[in-house]
């Protein structure tokens, strides 16, 4: 069970501790931050409410840490991690229930995060070892009017601290994405995990604690975003903040000043399925795509750009297979579960309504107890309706009938995300055509949007995000030659 076991160092009472220079800690602020388990919507955990005098000791010490921890070879942090990996995996079960009581994912899936994190873990440590045991050697005569009179060797180095700034969704899989590839390029690591999840997070980081990392390398502290949010993203100590989420990011952006940024805001994926594709493979993805984890995914299909020809037996096969899913809570291994909290469960109600009021035709009945929304599908959604633009992070997927594929890349390319998007067609030209035309980072050919497997390149337009070269920075180092 949670807090329990090799996990009882984490808990003090009933309120989980925060971690700090090697140590399990009690803030000194006596205060606590609540989390709402979506499901029964009654506080399910308490963690620590920490104040700015206890992040700026987290800090200093993973700046003194850092130091020592660039100095340590690589073989030996590639050694720590793969051992963090591994207990990570040896107690996936009580890090799983966490993530079922705290975000209502369902159970098969918890476990599958928390194996799929340790998996990502030693996978980083070992690109880790081959991307940063090799240097560069450039010599000037390379460039116009130059003679062979100087050598540049170039290497890797660490950017220092680095913030980590997880989502609700996925608290340890998009933590460890952070924390394996900081680590391993010798940084130290602050996290910030958020509060649906934080418990989870709490006992990733106590895994990584059992492999014996060095004091203040790694520290994650809790509390309320209005008290630390702010100072954590603008301490002068922080020298690389890695974030995903939403809006927020954008505020970070704004604040953080001359700081690295990594970031994923969201998206609004939306499927082109042309008149030759698959139908039935069509709607199973549609399905899988926009509805498991109730929609609750950056990668989730959230806009169906159907051509008109095809549009009615595609909207009847998908109605078929909602029919079938699962809904309940997330410990019966549901296939839609409760939405992480009441305010998000308002938002995607307001989409709805907004698309009833325009005219859209309600495939299902609209149903929602508490935080518990029933997959819909909303066809002859038009332009004019916020769920053609906004994200709802909910079992809620709008399908818009195009006559054209211009028609629907220019709807995909209106859109102000850009994460991912996918084609369906039996034609891999107009697949790679349209593919091409769509201002989306990672475009799926006949298969629903998804990040992964996990060492692929995660992207946004015009922004790599190619996960350890990015906690990264070269130094380089000019020799003269002796002639």
């Amino acid at each position: 069970m949670a807090g329990t076991g090799v996990f009882a160092d984490v808990l003090d009472g009933e309120v989980y501790k925060y971690y700090a220079d090697g140590e399990w800690r009690a803030s000194a602020s006596g205060k606590t931050v609540a989390i709402v388990n979506p499901t029964t919507r009654q506080t399910q955990y308490r963690v620590q409410a920490c104040t700015q005098e206890e992040v700026n000791k987290v800090m200093d010490a993973a700046k003194v840490a850092q130091k020592a921890w660039a100095r340590t070879p690589l073989w030996k942090r590639a050694e720590l991690l793969h051992k963090a990996a591994a207990i990570l995996k040896e107690h996936k079960t009580p890090i799983a229930e966490c993530l079922v009581k705290e975000i209502a994912k369902p159970a098969k899936d918890a476990v599958s995060e928390v194996v799929r994190s340790g998996d990502l873990v030693s996978y980083t440590a070992e690109e880790g070892v081959r991307i940063l045991g090799e240097g560069k050697l450039l010599v000037s005569d390379s460039f116009p009017g130059n003679e062979r009179n100087k050598y540049c060797l170039s290497s890797k180095v660490p950017l220092g601290v680095v913030l980590a700034i997880p989502p609700f969704n996925y608290p340890v899989n998009l933590a460890v994405s952070k924390i394996g590839p900081a680590l391993i390029a010798g940084n130290s690591l602050v996290l910030k995990p958020p509060t649906q999840g934080a418990v989870a997070a709490l006992h990733m980081v106590h895994c990584f604690h059992l492999a014996g990392f060095p004091k203040g390398l790694i520290s994650c502290v809790t509390g309320k975003g209005s008290e630390i949010g702010d100072f954590l993203t603008m301490h002068p100590g922080v020298n690389c903040i890695s974030f995903t989420g939403g809006d927020t990011g954008i505020a970070i952006s704004k604040k953080a000043g001359m700081v690295p940024l990594q970031m994923e805001l969201g998206g609004k994926d939306a499927c082109i399925v042309l008149e030759d594709a698959d139908l039935d493979l069509v709607a199973a993805n549609i399905v899988k795509g926009g509805f498991s984890y109730s929609g609750q995914r950056c990668t989730a299909v959230k806009v169906v750009l159907i051509m008109e020809a095809v549009a009615d037996t595609v909207v009847e096969k998908v109605n078929a297979k909602l029919a079938k899913l699962k809904v309940g809570p997330p410990e019966d291994d549901s296939d839609i579960t409760p939405v992480v909290t009441e305010s998000s469960a308002n938002f995607i109600e307001g989409l709805v309504m907004d698309a009833k009021e325009k005219g859209a035709t309600f495939c299902q009945e609209y149903r929602r107890e508490g935080n518990l929304i029933w997959p819909l599908l909303l066809d002859h959604v038009r332009p004019d309706m916020r769920i053609a633009w906004e994200e709802p992070f909910g079992p809620v997927l709008p399908v818009i009938r195009i006559n054209s594929v211009e028609e629907g890349i220019h709807h995909c390319n209106a859109s102000n995300f850009g994460l991912q998007g996918c084609v369906f067609t039996r034609d891999i030209n107009k697949a790679i055509m349209i593919s091409d035309a769509m201002e989306s980072g990672t475009v799926q050919i006949n298969s629903a949007p998804a990040r992964g497997p996990d060492h692929f390149p995660f992207q946004v337009p015009f922004a790599r995000l190619d996960v350890a070269l990015e906690l990264i920075r070269q130094r380089r180092f000019l020799l003269p030659v002796a002639i």
